[in-house]
This record gives structure tokens, sequence and C-alpha cells, in this order.
């Protein structure tokens, strides 16, 4: 999301991670310019082609969908590179990291309190205040509910909640499962079922550890011990679980699979894969393309024959296997050629989602082309939406609209590169009114609203409000006359009842809400009834990273970080709500620790903004531009697109004025907050053609600057260069690749920290698995390196540090270590060798931990929101 200026308006970014919470880690990036049989496979990195700059149009359709998938393909090789990752890595992390001593203290949760985006305090030229999305919180990634005001959310990374009231007063109820991603909820027969693995195939999907029945949803929680089967769905993710004749059907990213819905004993049933021998244990499970060769999107179940399925099948962006499939007459499975509109061909097979209505009438379908995708309608990725009038899942279907007509509905999504659909592989869902076959309501990157079986629709959640007239930048309007719509990006749905009243509720990236049924739209087809369910007591926020620095105004500190799909949030001191002040896709984060109104939040690729006023505005910029308390400060590297999606940024640790910034050079201001022009940033270091930077520090004029380039697993390399700010004595440090013991691997470099005394005493966060886990050659062991002499020779200091992906490292005053990993916050004491947990988060991923001018311990989780633990606890 992005101000309200149209050109930026048009390019909002979703900054989407791809890790694993489990077992094994799938990296599951796009293929938007080309057919995926032509993509350097999983964990390569498809888009270093990709030119255009990251806030021109020019060449790069569909935007949003191409820098998700961008976004995916980087993230995922930070775990993954040099090679490709074999099951069991974040469950053997998970183990090791349970038996590690904790420390002393508990987090505090610092974000657990309403999150709202339109606050009218941050109205200034890059806030998303007025949008219309009102109270949010992370991605949601499924939904269920029953007609006792009972609702259950699955969040991305953040487990699953439960709602007694139809929706707020959240409590969580999986914090016990060592995955806390959701890929599918389901009540069936008053239990609760769950597939963990979240399975839009965007960048921060983690595999899940398989399904869990809960028996009891209304006051239970989910245990380990309620696991469906063995290991056979553990490393995989859900996309549905569809229920039939007597048994529960799963469609997961390797293949799809059953087991009965009553007796919850045995092992769960491989009933088709299309490629088996990518499967693990098979011949090829070691192909970088392996993940891809089994991916599984819906089932359809005939209402009248549960003997009879429909299985969708297929790679968005396309595979020879893609397509629709079901038994012949001797039981084995067949591609089926010809459903009528419903495209059969595997270029025109891609993420599929079914809908039946309750009386077994009416079929409809979703169909997401791979061979739009891929470059073949540059406006959209959707094929359709599609109704098998007979209530059979093998049609005929007839096509319903396409996205040409649902542009036309009221949606906010009618530019050539701006269209509805234009990332169907990323947003979907199907709702049919249980009492109305031809009702009907559909979610891309907006909710639609047919109340005529699909011929005529309605934007009924737009994509926001920006671009309507009613839309007002006067803060005492809120969104002027227009109403409040859903977050963007849509993923689940549901319906349930509450006090006589039944609900829709929609899931996406900002939450979850609600409206009736069937509820009042206005002349322009939108809702008017939307309310959001993000009331605070349900934090699942996808934090980035964290700053902290003192309030002047209100006392207390003041807490900013940037988060997925949601801008950059800003706690005040005495705040009971915390307001949005910047839009988009928060990146890295830099607080004044003397100021906490003095921010500078980084977008993608480099796209700095900064303010020293907390971005506090009346809107007045919106008739005087100079008015604006908000100021674009970007290096060069991001207009030339030689950054990585998500770039470092840091200050010297002994004059915050000096920023350090890494892109394919290293950049550096000198004038701290004050900086107003992007032009006051110089070249330090060029890190050589197809290089990036992945890492920064500085301390006393002295910068390290780790690299990858390439950074996928196809020719892997990483370094470290070391100089002065001034441009002066810069040098690229000996690493090599194998060695002995010490060695730092050849894996990605993720943080650094630097000895608050001495420049020379560097500490080193390595990202990835170890070679147990890694292929591919150098991956080597350890993931925490120190060296005391600028980095000429290093030391691994792993010792009992868990096998799990570091993301960074905080040298605490007094010689204590804190690492944040996939897993958790990691602490070693002063002149000690061995590590400890400090305190106890479920299992989600801590992406940056720093220190806060109240000697407190900040930690920025992406799905958990920030948490807050003192330092001396750690002692």
């Amino acid at each position: 999301m992005r101000a309200p200026t149209r050109t930026h308006r048009t390019r909002r970014w979703l900054t989407i991670y791809a890790l694993a919470t489990s077992a094994a880690l799938v990296a599951v990036p796009a293929t938007a310019a080309s057919g995926h049989g032509t993509a350097p496979g999983p964990y390569g990195n498809p888009y270093r082609a990709h030119t255009a700059g990251p806030l021109d149009d020019g060449g790069d359709k569909g935007g949003e969908a191409d820098e998700i998938a961008e976004g995916a393909a980087q993230y995922a090789e930070a775990r993954t590179s040099p090679g490709t990752l074999t099951p069991g890595a974040y469950g053997a992390a998970w183990n090791a990291l349970n038996k590690l001593p904790s420390t002393g203290g508990s987090w505090a949760h610092v974000t657990g309190l309403t999150y709202n985006s339109d606050d009218p305090r941050y109205r200034d030229t890059d806030s998303n205040s007025s949008g219309g999305y009102g109270d949010v919180t992370g991605r949601t990634a499924a939904l269920a509910a029953d007609n006792d005001g009972y609702v259950y959310a699955g969040s991305a990374g953040g487990g699953v909640w439960r709602s007694r009231t139809g929706g707020g007063h959240w409590q969580p109820i999986s914090d016990a499962l060592p995955s806390q991603s959701t890929g599918a909820l389901a009540l069936d027969h008053g239990h609760l079922w769950l597939g963990t693995g979240e399975a839009t195939t965007n960048s921060d999907a983690f595999l899940g550890s398989g399904v869990y029945v809960l028996r009891d949803p209304r006051n239970g929680t989910f245990s380990a011990r309620s696991r469906v089967g063995g290991a056979e769905l553990d490393s995989t993710t859900v996309h549905e679980l569809r229920f039939g004749g007597g048994k529960v059907w799963a469609a997961t990213s390797r293949g799809v699979w059953s087991h009965s819905s009553t007796d919850l004993r045995g092992p769960w049933k491989l009933e088709f894969a299309p490629n088996p021998s990518y499967l693990p244990g098979g011949s090829q499970a070691g192909d970088p393309d392996a993940p891809y060769k089994n991916i599984a999107s819906d089932i359809a179940i005939d209402p009248k024959d549960p003997s009879k399925v429909l299985l969708a099948i297929g790679w968005r962006s396309g595979d020879g296997y893609n397509g629709f499939y079901a038994k012949d007459a001797s039981g084995s499975w067949q591609r089926v050629n010809a459903l009528g509109d419903l495209p059969t061909t595997s270029d025109q097979v891609g993420a599929v989602t079914f809908a039946r209505a309750a009386d077994g009438s009416r079929y409809y379908a979703i169909d997401q082309s791979p061979a739009q995708l891929s470059g073949g309608d540059p406006n959209s990725s959707l094929a359709g939406i599609f109704v098998s009038p007979s209530g059979s899942p093998f049609g005929p279907w007839t096509k319903v609209t396409d996205y040409k007509a649902l542009s036309g509905s009221g949606s906010a999504l009618t530019t050539a590169k701006d269209m509805v659909g234009i990332q169907a592989w990323y947003n979907q869902f199907l709702q049919v009114d249980p009492n109305d076959p031809k009702h009907v309501y559909a979610g891309l990157e907006e909710v639609f609203e047919s109340k005529d079986g699909g011929a005529k629709w309605s934007a009924v959640g737009p994509y926001w409000n920006f671009d309507f007239p009613c839309w007002s930048v006067d803060p005492s309007k809120q969104t002027g006359d227009c109403h409040q719509t859903t977050h963007s990006d849509q993923h689940a749905v549901a319906v349930g009842s509450y006090h006589g009243q039944t609900y829709l509720y929609a899931g996406n990236d900002g939450g979850i809400y609600r409206r009736p049924l069937n509820g009042s739209q206005d002349a322009s087809g939108h809702a008017t009834d939307w309310t959001s369910l993000n009331d605070g007591t349900i934090d699942t926020l996808q934090y980035y990273s964290v700053g902290v620095g003192t309030d002047r105004e209100f006392g207390g500190v003041s807490v900013t970080g940037g988060l997925q799909d949601n801008g950059q949030s800003q706690l005040r001191g005495k705040d009971t709500v915390m307001g949005s002040n910047f839009g988009g896709d928060g990146g890295d984060t830099l607080t004044d620790p003397a100021n906490g109104c003095d921010i500078a939040q980084e977008y993608v690729y480099l796209a700095v903004n900064v303010t020293q006023n907390c971005a506090v505005n009346n809107g007045a910029w919106e008739t005087d531009p100079s008015k604006a308390t908000s100021y674009a400060v970007a290096p060069p590297d991001n207009a030339t697109n030689e950054a990585r999606f998500i770039a470092p940024l840091t200050t010297d640790l002994k004059n915050g004025n000096t920023w350090v910034a890494g892109g394919r050079h290293i950049w550096v201001q000198t004038h701290g907050y004050a900086i107003r022009d992007p032009k006051e940033w110089t070249s330090a270091f060029d890190l050589g053609a197809g290089h990036t930077a992945t890492a920064v520090a500085a301390e006393g004029g002295k910068v390290y600057a780790a690299w990858c380039g390439p950074c996928d697993s196809v020719g892997f390399t990483r370094g470290i260069a070391v100089g002065n700010a001034d441009g002066t004595g810069w040098h690229q440090l000996n690493l090599p690749t194998t060695g002995a013991s010490g060695t730092v691997p050849n894996r990605f470099l993720a943080g650094f920290a630097l000895d608050p005394g001495n420049a020379d005493h560097v500490y080193l966060a390595v990202n990835g698995f170890s070679r147990q886990w890694t292929s591919g050659p150098g991956a080597g062991v350890g993931h925490l390196y120190e060296s005391r002499d600028g980095g000429v020779s290093w030391s691994d200091i792993s010792a009992n540090l868990p096998d799990v992906p570091a993301n960074s490292v905080l040298a605490l005053p007094g010689g204590g270590l804190v690492v944040a990993t996939d897993l958790g916050v990691l602490y070693r004491a002063p002149h000690a060798t061995r590590w400890q947990r400090v305190g106890r988060l479920p299992a989600v991923a801590v992406l940056q931990v720093k220190l806060g001018p109240d000697g407190r311990l900040y930690a920025a989780t992406h799905g958990r929101g920030i948490w807050s633990i003192s330092v001396r606890a750690c002692h």
C-alpha cells in the first residue's frame, strides 16, 4: 500500500518472506516473466533480469504481483543457498531449541493493542491514512465459523485464534504446536480441523507439521498429540481440507491425501501425486524443481456421489502436469480433458478454488491462468470465475465473469497495470450463501459479491478509497463520504451467525473483517457495513524491523517497526491505539534513541523516507507540498534497482548522524535525520556488478558490508568488504568457501554486530542451515562467527546454538550477545561460551532485535508483533 498520490497507489509492494517452521523448507518464487519450465528452479531467483526501477512502471507488468514474487525469491535464497534443503531441518532446530536452558524474565507484549491504519494523526504524503482499512493486523490465511458466534482465524505465521463473540476478543489456541503457519481450517461434526503450512505460494509461507484436530474447539487448545496420522504431511503446505464420504481430503504441496474423518488413527493415504518420483524418498527428490512437481490446489466432491472426486492440480506458473484429474473405471487417476468453459490444458490451469452450494445445486470455481501470469495477458492472471449449474464438479462449467467485467463493477483497480486478478495466484476465496445458491462471494485483491449466480458483480470490498470521488484527505472526515472497506488481498472466507445475525467473514493481508451476509451497498456497489474485527486482542503483525527512541513529548519510549503490507506502525509513550505513519511495506527502521520522532523507514529497494515529527500532519501537503513532514531520500541504487528487496540500513555506533545503506554500492550520508535530498548520499564503495549488500555495520567511520551475487543457489557467492565511510581503505576480505574449522560458511551473511569499544572486534550472523541439511558446496557449519582483527580471521562461536537460520546479532554493553533466529531469541552471557533461550515465545521467526534506551531488548517477530524483555533478565 502506498500514499494517496496516484503514482504511489499504482505501485503497492508486498514484501513476503519464504521460510518453514516445522521441518523442511521449500522456496516457491513465482515465474511471472516466463513459464515454470524455463525458470532456474525453486532455489534460484528468476528475477535477476528484472530491470524496472521500484518506483517505475516501465516494463513491469502487474507491479505488485511481480514484487511479491521477487521478494519471495530473495528471502528464500537466504535460507537455501548455496544448495537445496533436505527435510527435517526446522524440526531438528525446534527440538534443539527446546532443550536449551532459559534465561530469567518473561517477554512483554508491546503491540498487543489496536493498530489503526487510518489514524488521522499520521496523514502525511507517505501515509495510507484515510484509505479505509481501519484497524488491521497480520495476514489471515484461513477462517471457520459456526452458528453460535464462534469464529476461528488462522494466521500466516502467528497461529490459530478463537472468538466466542462473533469476532473480536480473540484468544490464541495453537501456541503449543511446532508450526504457527496456517494453511486451512474447517469445522466438521463439531471438530475443528487445522492444516498447517500456508499454501498461498508466497514467500513468507511457512511449511507445516501436518493436520491437527481439536475435538472441543469452543474450549480446548491444540496440542502436538492432536495430530492426525503420522509424519506423512510433515513439511508440506495444506491449501484446502474437504470432506465427503466419511473422508477428509487434503490438497497439499505434495499431492492429494485422504484419511477417515471419524477414525483418526493410522496414516494418511496418498491418493494422487502426478510426479511421485519427486516426493521425499523418490529418485528425483533432490531435484531443485521437486517442490513444484506435486502441488494440489483444491478438491471438488460430488454432493450426490462422494466417490466422484475432481482434483485441481498444478503449479501457478505452469508445468506439464497442471490440470484436473479424476478416477477412471479402473480406479486410477487420469487427466480430465473437457469440462465445458472451465479450461483443462496445462497452460490454463493454475491456482484453483472450488465452492459448493449447501444444497448441492451448484459448484463455483476460480481459475488462475499460468499463461496469463507468464505474459499471455499482462493485465491479469485471472482466467475467470466459473459455475457448474448442475452441481456436479464435472460440469459442464460455464464462465460467468472475467477480470474486465470485475474491473468495471466498482473496483478500484481499473488501470492496465493495476487490474483485478493480477495476482490471482496469491489471492483467492469463494463462498456460497448457505441459503441461496445464486448468492456468491469471490475474493481476489478485492471482495466481490453476486446475487444472480455470477451474471452481475459488485466490488463490495474495494481495494481502497483513494481512487474514488467520495474520498477526502480531511482528517475530520476519515475517508470522506466513502465507507470503510476491507484490507486488500483476500485469502480466507467463512459464514457464521451471532445473536441471530448471519455474517460473512473475510480474511486478508490486514486481518479479519465481517459484514452481514445480505448487507447493504451504496450506488457504486460498495458495501456500507464492513466492520474490522482486529480489535487489538489478536496480534499477528508481521514485522521485519523495530526501532525504539525516547518519547520527548509523552514520556516513555516510542516504538516503531516495518511490516508486511501494513506500513510502519507507531506506538508512542501514552498511546492506547497504535497508528500507521508510513504506508506500503516496511523494511528496515532507524529511530533516534534520544528522540523517537526522528525516524527513517525503508520501503523496498532502499526507498528510504525520513521524518522528524513522527510524520504527524493534517493533510496540508495535499494542497501545499512544502508542508509535508515526510521526505523521500532514497540512495541512487533505489532508482537503478541495484539493492535487495529488503536492503540493509544502519547508523554509525559512535556518530548517529552518519548513516550507511547497502545496495550494489555502499552509500553514506552524514546529515542524520535532517537529510532532505537523495543527492546527499555519496558512494563509499562499489561492490561490483551483480553484487548486492546483505548487511552493513559501522563504528567510528569503519564500515563492514556483507554481500552476495549471484545470491541464489546457481553459482552462489558471498563476501565481506571493509573500508571507511569517507571512501578510503576499501578491500575485500579473503573468505574461502572451504577450509579449516572457523572458515565462514558459503551461506547468506545476514547481520553484523560491532564491539562498542573496538571496531576491529566484529560478530557475524549466518543464515541458512549447515551442511547436514544443505547440499550445496561450502555450506559449512555454524551460525555465529567472531573476528578480533577486522575480519582477517574468524572463529566459530556457535557452540550449542541450534542449527537454525540466524537473522541478526546484537552486542550488548558489557559483552553479552543476542541472536535473533527463525525460531526465537538466544543469549550468550559475557565471557561464556554456551547459549540460552531468552524467555519463551511461540515457534515464530524473529527477524530483528534492538536495544531500547529504556534498557529493554525489543524483538520484531514475523507473525506475533513486537515483544520486549529487560536486559537484566538475561544475566
